[in-house]
């Protein structure tokens, strides 16, 4: 004898859970500047005495890979001696009670050793370095030193793995697509001057509560529900952070 049930009668009832928040967090050169990175910009255009355009392009590569390589080598040791400030702690903080994305120009792992769990570098990362003929292959650099002669798996020579000036952003259409997702967008550290990435905040929807963390932020008419905190990331962002945790609750 065949028996038939009616489905609604054998399907457990659930009661689903509040669907997280995603806020999405931008973060700038402002961000790392308190764990002791600092950017061209606070030099008077230069790093470490030189120009941007003999460091940091692709023709300087080509022109003199051991001048290049060596002021990354330079700038990674930095980096590797840096620990993350209480707006990186306080960032990752975040993850207890919402969906975190951090979009970040910077190329430190500052982020990441803070706690933080989907990071997305737009500039590139100084930790690693990939191919001059594939891009697809990215390697991660033992120790701080990358030397002229050390080459990928197709033979060609390695390079830092960073968007140069005068090259694309390949992790720019990401990162509008996961800031029109927002429901909440931090904006830190940033003077919104760099393109393509100063043109991220128009991808979150209008009705967004946006927040804008640094000093020296002024009003932006053509930001809606924009609110600007001016303090450094370092006193701004932990206040900020336990008042959003303190909403979601």
């Amino acid at each position: 004898m065949l028996l038939f049930f009616r489905c609604q009668n054998i399907i457990p009832k659930f009661t689903l859970g509040k669907e997280m928040k995603k806020i999405v967090v931008f973060t700038g050169a402002g961000m790392s500047a308190e764990s002791g990175i600092n950017t061209f910009r606070d030099s008077g255009g230069l790093w470490e005495q030189h120009k941007i355009e003999d460091v940091a392009t692709p023709e300087a590569f080509r022109r003199d890979p051991d001048l290049v390589l060596n002021f990354y080598n330079q700038r990674r040791k930095q980096v590797l001696a840096a620990v993350p400030n209480k707006a990186h702690l306080a960032i990752a903080q975040l993850e207890k009670k919402f969906d975190v994305h951090v979009i970040t120009q910077n190329i430190d792992d500052l982020h990441e050793r803070a706690g933080s769990s989907k990071v997305l570098h737009l500039h590139g990362e100084i930790l690693k370095s990939r191919s001059t003929v594939d891009p697809h292959l990215i390697y991660n650099i033992d120790g701080s030193d990358l030397q002229v002669g050390q080459r990928c798996e197709r033979g060609s020579q390695l390079r830092p793995h960073i968007v140069w000036f005068g090259e694309a952003v390949p992790a720019m259409e990401e990162a509008e697509f996961i800031t029109s997702e927002s429901d909440i967008f931090l904006i830190i550290g940033t003077s919104l001057a760099v393109y393509p990435a100063a043109n991220l905040v128009a991808f979150a929807k209008t009705h967004v509560p946006k927040y804008l963390v640094d000093p020296n932020a002024k009003p932006i008419p053509y930001i809606a529900n924009l609110k600007i905190i001016n303090e450094k990331a370092g006193a701004g962002i932990p206040v900020l952070v336990k008042k959003l945790l303190n909403d979601e609750q």
